[in-house]
């Protein structure tokens, strides 16, 4: 067993290792760490729900109703009424006809893509996609062509070039989990179309963040009916756990029939789903939360860039911070910390070599007065790391 303590030993040495951290939540946007209150700016709690008392109080209601778990997988015992009412609204919400659950976001593209594609298909991938999208198409069997991170000619040269006996299906982020940039979806399914191609997004960050109401990148490009799949989350913006896909009903019939993450998986909690279900409540009677959550992540970004930091992205809740190397990443996440701030440091292989950052986030929930103290402290790191 040597070849562990070897890996885990090279993972310290290029300052790459990793493990959990506690923290203790107190709101939507502090937690208790070391004995005292920090702000984080690190979550994906986009809208700031996961304390709102309607979500919490759905929770509480569903396991007085249906007890602490599902006791099966949705095609046996496992389907309760709260999961068929957060499919129906998640359609309605997505603008599809229909939709289905998943355990996890990871799971969703997983089960999605090895359910859809098969060795006679080409997947086209943008090289940033998210690893659950990469192992998805590892798992299908499909050949895949990475096509450069949103190079239209490079995908329209692929899709002219590479031969295919079967499905194409482009595969993209909607926002970008790293670097907080939106997909130029309105031409990835310009070239779809032009070439027969199926189309996939990837929602997990876009849904509550952009688009009419936060539908997500199809709403924020006007291409309502011509995405064959969206996948999104529960648990960024709508404050619970858990994935879907929304699209034509005969879609998600056949994913029920075919996709073995929904298959052979054991239902989400009731207290999940209802909690997800009253945070798409929330956003859908207060979609003024989408533009908070847009001015504050203005806010935030134009106070960093200002002061001269390297600040990746445009009108998404996630502000990357480039850092370069792992080592540097890692201190001035620790000297935040002591700051009483909460960011991720992220490096390779999240990452590639030379791409480190601090990978901040933003939420409705914070407030403004905080934000502005925050950059201050972010800069300061920054100056003393000689990043700006």
């Amino acid at each position: 067993m040597r070849f562990l303590a070897e890996y885990l030993a090279e993972r310290r040495k290029l300052n790459l290792y990793r493990e959990p951290v506690v923290y203790e939540p107190v709101d939507a946007t502090h937690v208790r760490a070391d004995g005292r209150i920090c702000l984080v700016l690190a979550a994906n709690n986009y809208l700031g729900l996961t304390h709102h008392p309607a979500v919490m109080a759905a929770a509480a209601q569903a396991v007085n109703a249906y007890g602490a778990g599902a006791g099966g997988s949705r095609l046996t015992t496992g389907t309760h009424p709260v999961h068929s009412a957060l499919e129906q609204e998640i359609a309605a919400f997505k603008q599809a006809e229909a939709a289905v659950l998943y355990n996890t976001g990871y799971m969703a593209n997983v089960g999605i893509i090895s359910a859809v594609a098969d060795a006679n298909t080409v997947i086209f991938s943008d090289e940033l996609n998210h690893a659950s999208i990469i192992d998805g198409c590892r798992l299908s069997r499909a050949r895949v062509a990475v096509y450069r991170h949103a190079d239209m000619e490079h995908l329209r040269q692929l899709l002219r070039t590479e031969p295919c006996g079967g499905l194409r299906l482009i595969v993209t982020d909607g926002v970008f989990s790293m670097d907080g940039d939106i997909a130029p979806l309105d031409q990835i399914v310009e070239l779809a179309e032009e070439y027969e191609a199926m189309v996939m997004v990837d929602d997990a960050h876009a849904a509550g963040v952009i688009g009419d109401g936060g539908r997500g990148t199809v709403s924020h490009f006007g291409l309502n009916g011509r995405v064959h799949i969206q996948m999104g989350t529960l648990s960024k913006s709508l404050a619970a756990e858990g994935g879907y896909a929304a699209g034509s009903r005969q879609l998600i019939e056949f994913l029920i029939n075919k996709s073995r993450g929904y298959i052979f998986s054991t239902a989400q909690a009731p207290a999940t789903i209802a909690a997800a279900r009253a945070a798409l409540g929330v956003l859908r009677r207060q979609p003024e939360l989408v533009a908070k959550l847009r001015a504050n992540a203005a806010l935030m970004r134009q106070k960093l860039r200002r002061a001269g930091l390297k600040v990746e992205g445009e009108d998404t809740a996630i502000l990357p911070v480039l850092t370069g190397s792992p080592e540097v990443a890692l201190a001035m996440a620790n000297q935040l910390k002591k700051d009483g701030l909460i960011v991720a440091a992220i490096r390779p292989p999240t990452v590639p070599d030379g791409a480190s950052r601090l990978r901040l986030t933003v939420s409705a929930a914070h407030d403004a007065a905080e934000l502005s103290e925050a950059a201050v402290k972010i800069i300061k790191a920054g100056r003393r790391l000689k990043l700006c």
